[in-house]
């Protein structure tokens, strides 16, 4: 008889080896904007590599290598194979630590529920294990289940959020919560698993992807959307996400300490609301990169983040191209950790 594997899923958190961008190019949906979204890939690689090292996966390296400087190149692995898009918190590889070592468990990406194409970006994962991107660790294929890393959340002690609408989706495993928690639990390790049955924004391609609405923080800590305009589309859900999460209790069943995070304010694609929010920050090492949108209320939602993670630089990075495409900072990141 073989001993059970010890798994856990790290937090956020955690020492981090790289972070992984995938790139924008012509053939992707951001043909109309390329301009305006590479200078914020820009921005968001050149003050990662201020921390840690960074991967990209790119279309063609020669179009993409020539706007950074030889320090930031001695911190960037370029790799280039075809993509469908850009959002790498979803079609990245979700770090799985088993008995103390990391093996890279690649989920089947479908479009968020086959609303957009993914034939190439579903490959991303195995095919950057087969470059040796991944040295000194471990692959397992996972593809009979569908899970974006965009809509589970981890505090690397065995408890895992994440939302209903997304993880019970029809379009991706068609399957009931017992089930969901069931395989959760299977391939994280987590102990348990707290539902967000209500939240939500409007434009929001996920189903309701928990990254944009709630983040699990150090010190048994939650950083949420809050909405206090009674006038708005959100404040009867993001009231009843609210209710939850204070009713939610740690694994030593004690409650959360609940940071809120400003709705940001409204933005528009001519008449289509987008999802823009400041929940959909990045945790890297030494600091926190929160998105920004040109607004007053920037500066509280990083005042606030600076109180989930005081021994971290709160850094914004203007988001306003992400948001067209309905994601943010964190959704075209992947870390990978140490």
């Amino acid at each position: 008889m073989t001993d059970k594997i010890k798994k856990y899923l790290p937090a956020e958190w955690a020492e981090q080896k790289f972070v992984q961008l995938t790139w924008p190019h012509a053939g992707t949906d951001w043909v109309y904007m390329l301009d305006e979204v590479n200078e914020c890939f820009t921005a968001i690689a050149k003050t990662i590599v201020r921390y840690e090292k960074l991967l990209i996966v790119c279309d063609e390296v020669d179009d993409i290598s020539p706007v950074f400087d030889d320090t930031e190149l001695q911190s960037i692995t370029f790799v280039q194979m075809p993509t469908n898009d850009t959002w790498a918190r979803d079609h990245g590889g979700i770090t799985v630590f088993e008995n103390e070592k990391p093996v890279i468990y690649d989920f089947t990406f479908n479009g968020w529920g086959m609303k957009f194409a993914a034939n190439y970006d579903n490959q991303i994962t195995r095919n950057l294990y087969d470059e040796g991107v991944f040295e000194n660790m471990a692959y397992k294929n996972c593809l009979s289940f569908v899970l974006e890393g965009g809509s589970i959340e981890s505090d690397g002690e065995g408890t895992l959020l994440t939302t209903a609408e997304c993880l019970l989706s029809d379009n991706r495993n068609n399957i009931t919560r017992e089930e969901a928690e069931a395989k959760l639990k299977e391939f994280l390790g987590a102990e348990q698993v707290l539902w967000l049955n209500s939240g939500y924004l409007a434009g929001d391609d996920t189903d309701s992807h928990v990254d944009t609405l709630a983040r699990l923080c150090p010190g048994y800590t939650i950083a949420y959307v809050k909405c206090d305009d009674e006038t708005d589309e959100h404040y009867e859900a993001l009231l009843k996400m609210e209710e939850e999460l204070q009713s939610f209790k740690t694994l030593d069943g004690k409650p959360f300490n609940l940071i809120p995070l400003p709705m940001a304010d409204d933005v528009y694609d001519e008449a289509e609301r987008l999802p823009a929010t400041y929940a959909n920050f990045l945790i890297i090492n030494g600091a926190v990169l929160v998105p920004t949108y040109n607004s007053p209320k920037d500066e509280v939602a990083k005042n606030q983040l600076q109180m989930a993670f005081p021994g971290r630089e709160i850094v914004g990075i203007d988001c306003t191209a992400l948001i067209k495409q309905h994601g943010s900072l964190h959704c075209v990141t992947m870390q990978y950790p140490a």
